[in-house]
């Protein structure tokens, strides 16, 4: 009877857990907003794999672990986790970094979408939104495209001088678009909402501040011109260098310690493109696997590639998501520590109005900077994503074929 009873006890708990493999639907709450949540879990045991789940893009995560009831999935190159709670058939628990975390709750149906028809004829293409950004900027870029296999669901993305907000997807709540991602790098959530002008309502949901949600006005380019509006910053114009006929110069550590410089020996000669960035950067993600393939592809032809790391204080003191970071994107290229964020220009003297995430200035085999790159376009804005990338592998090779200066003519620089 006792066997038996330990039995029962067992196969009611196995019940009451239910299976942890599959699909889960739910929300965050973000600056009390729902958001929503979709987490795909694969595997068994020891063998776990879970992903953060947007639209037919995903974030993997690098360790899955689930305990009796409790699930742990780890995104170590973001420093963030999700920690959640399985009981009648829901995961409950919250995401995040040690100081900021949302609550999540999950199931594992779908509960679906409000879709009440869609307006995407009135929304699809290129528009831009009227900013007065503290980085200089006076537009940014909206794309909104159709979701070819989903009937009424879109595709955006915003372009700002930075980079992009990664891909947003949504449908048609009855009077605007909502549209949202939940990724690895964190939560998004927008409306777009048609005005009888011809004009987009264009409204960040997760402001702070529940007063201010950045509600802007979107027009079609043609319009803006028709306004006077100035369009989206050049991102060869926002930063400069001082002294262009000057060396740029760096010299900081690595992750072993070891002090890396511009007169180095190494960078005697090279094409040297060098990376401002962070490992909290969502768009210097998008950058980094750029950067190692324009390295395999040009290395052996006298491209380097330095990356200064700037991270917050407690990262500086245990970098591990850097590591995690470098070990995600297999990046081969020199990654330097350089400081804490508040410290860019303090450590980038040599540069003016240095203040986008990322930033790459490119020298020539001389060492000077040829030119400057604010921000970065990544996947999720295709266009300018492979515009940007012919551009940049076009000044790589233009900068390559220049010669390469005599001993005596680089130490007057």
């Amino acid at each position: 009877m006792k066997l038996f009873a330990t039995f029962l006890l067992l196969a009611t708990s196995a019940v009451a857990q239910g299976p942890i493999a599959g699909t889960w639907w739910g929300n965050a709450t973000v600056h009390g907003q729902q958001v929503p949540v979709r987490l795909e879990i694969t595997g068994s045991g020891n063998a776990l794999h879970a992903a953060l789940v947007n639209g037919p893009e995903s974030s993997p995560a690098s360790s899955a672990v689930f305990t009796g009831n409790h699930l742990l999935v780890t995104f170590n190159y973001y420093a963030k986790t999700l920690d959640a709670t399985l009981a009648d058939g829901h995961l409950t628990g919250s995401f995040g970094t040690a100081a900021t975390r949302y609550p999540v709750s999950l199931n594992s149906r779908d509960m679906g979408t409000n879709n009440s028809g869609s307006h995407a004829q009135d929304t699809n293409g290129d528009w831009e939104i009227a900013v007065q950004s503290a980085k200089g900027e006076s537009a940014w870029q909206l794309r909104v495209e159709p979701v070819h296999d989903q009937a009424g669901e879109v595709k955006a993305v915003i372009q700002r001088i930075d980079g992009d907000t990664g891909s947003l997807y949504g449908s048609w709540t009855g009077s605007a678009f909502q549209i949202s991602h939940f990724t690895a790098a964190g939560p998004a959530l927008y409306s777009l909402t048609p005005q009888a002008d011809g004009t987009l309502l264009v409204s960040n949901l997760l402001r702070a501040d529940v007063n201010d949600q950045q509600n802007l006005v979107a027009r079609r380019p043609a319009q803006a011109r028709a306004a006077k509006l100035v369009g989206p910053t050049d991102p060869t114009q926002q930063t400069t260098v001082k002294d262009p006929s000057a060396r740029f110069k760096f010299s900081f550590p690595d992750l072993n310690g070891k002090v890396v410089s511009n007169t180095d020996p190494q960078f005697d000669g090279k094409v040297v493109i060098v990376a401002i960035g962070g490992s909290w950067c969502p768009n210097c993600h998008d950058e980094a696997p750029f950067l190692e393939s324009l390295y395999k592809q040009f290395h052996g032809r006298g491209l380097e590639i330095v990356s200064l790391s700037f991270e917050e204080g407690d990262q500086l003191k245990d970098p591990a998501r850097l590591r995690a970071f470098i070990a995600r994107y297999g990046l081969t290229y020199t990654v330097l520590v350089a400081g804490d964020t508040e410290q860019l220009n303090e450590k980038i003297p040599q540069a003016v109005n240095l203040n986008c995430w990322p930033t790459s200035f490119f020298l020539g085999r001389d060492g000077r900077v040829r030119e400057v790159h604010a921000g970065f376009a990544g996947p999720a804005n295709p266009p300018a994503h492979e515009a940007l990338m012919h551009e940049v592998t076009a000044l790589v090779e233009q900068l390559l074929a220049e010669p390469v200066p005599t001993q005596n003519a680089l130490l007057h620089f």
